[in-house]
């Protein structure tokens, strides 16, 4: 949070994920080269290390598991699933601190009922 609270408090969200190195990059040169598409190189890499945490809460927050699994489904691989995870909790603390507002996990992921 120390790392989050030093950038200009005027920075969109979209900036916040390209400090983290969050955004993807592709590579394109002419009309022959087209590497694969990347995530960015992360500014500082104390910014990025609390977004690991996002491990932790796919593993213990029910919205935040059903959103990593609900990307699993639509076959991204496990590595994809933690990059967007971490991206949208940064979307998240970014709605938080600008509004002032704790974080709510319901409007995190909404999960879907399931016809039983």
């Amino acid at each position: 949070m120390g790392e989050l609270l030093l950038l200009p408090p005027d920075l969109s969200h979209r900036e916040w994920v390209k400090f983290a190195g969050l955004d993807p990059r592709a590579f394109d040169s002419g009309k022959s080269v087209h590497k694969k598409t990347r995530i960015s190189r992360p500014v500082t890499v104390i910014f990025v290390q609390p977004l690991f945490f996002s491990l932790s809460a796919k593993q213990h927050d029910k919205h935040v598991k059903a959103y990593f699994q609900h990307l699993m489904d639509n076959g991204k691989t496990p590595l994809q699933g933690v990059c967007a995870v971490m991206r949208k909790l940064l979307h998240a603390i970014h709605g938080m601190l600008k509004h002032n507002e704790p974080f709510d996990n319901t409007r995190f992921y909404a999960i879907p009922i399931s016809a039983e």
